[in-house]
């Protein structure tokens, strides 16, 4: 397996700094939110994607891709009824993959649950339905950009909508895009109420991306959730792709949950 971290860990830190420790400790890929680059992707100038590109490969780092896809933006929704914000909504997810592709990345996982969670009068399934219609719209972008649209399941606690991995492999069935994929995330996953190596096992023909975190909003081995098991599925299902830490409670200390979290990967991963 291959480890990154998701930049917005960083906060403040210039993108040089963060990349740089990120390296140094030992992780060798980046996943980058938008929203730490510009409010918009249509805001990132073709000057700043190619700045931040090098700068990614100045630190000996791979470009994973970008998660957060839809956070601090306004006027997109995915289960909307309403034609016009879909249509604005899948142009937008067709920018974000130029954006990727502009940053060397290959993987834009969307959760976004603000952006997703189901509108008044909207059925589960009309959701699946809308959702479908929205990613379908950006799949020709995506393909030509060489990039996987990874949906990602979100636990109950973050909404209503596609709590679980088989509603996502659902969901990318209907999309039935080569380049739809589905996203894995420990924090979700611990709120099915199904053994996690299980649901990975489920999972084995779609998983494109995988979040290691806990559901404390730490990184892996901060909190309750044993990864034995999770990693010993992932090696099952011979995933050999990228593990990105991603955490929502940064007290600890930002070098604190980076070198805690990528330490406690790999004792895992020897010990396997």
């Amino acid at each position: 397996m291959k480890y990154a971290i998701c930049n917005e860990t960083f906060q403040d830190w210039p993108f040089e700094k963060a990349f740089a420790y990120a390296r140094g400790i030992g992780y060798t890929g980046v996943e980058i939110a938008p929203f730490t680059m510009a409010s918009s992707a249509t805001e990132v100038s073709p000057e700043q994607r190619s700045t931040v590109r090098q700068q990614i490969q100045d630190a000996g780092l791979e470009c994973v891709g970008l998660h957060w896809l839809l956070a601090k933006t306004e006027g997109y929704y995915l289960t909307t009824p309403e034609d016009a914000i879909r249509k604005k909504t899948g142009e937008y997810l067709a920018e974000l993959a130029r954006l990727c592709r502009d940053l060397d990345g290959k993987i834009m996982v969307l959760g976004s649950p603000l952006q997703r969670n189901l509108l008044p009068g909207i059925s589960h399934d009309q959701g699946m339905t809308y959702a479908a219609e929205v990613i379908a719209l950006a799949m020709p972008v995506l393909e030509d950009c060489g990039v996987t649209l990874a949906i990602e399941p979100l636990g109950r606690g973050e909404g209503d909508f596609l709590n679980t991995a088989a509603l996502g492999i659902e969901l990318a069935q209907m999309v039935d895009h080569p380049n739809c994929r589905l996203h894995l995330d420990v924090k979700a996953m611990s709120d099915e109420g199904k053994p996690i190596g299980d649901i990975i096992r489920d999972s084995r023909e779609w998983v494109a991306h995988f979040h290691a975190n806990d559901p404390n909003l730490l990184g892996p081995g901060m909190g309750e959730v044993e990864f034995e098991p999770i990693f010993q599925a992932l090696k099952e299902i011979e995933y050999r792709d990228w593990v990105s830490v991603e955490v929502f409670n940064y007290e600890p200390g930002i070098e604190t949950i980076c070198e805690s979290s990528l330490r406690y990967m790999r004792e895992i991963e020897a010990g396997l």
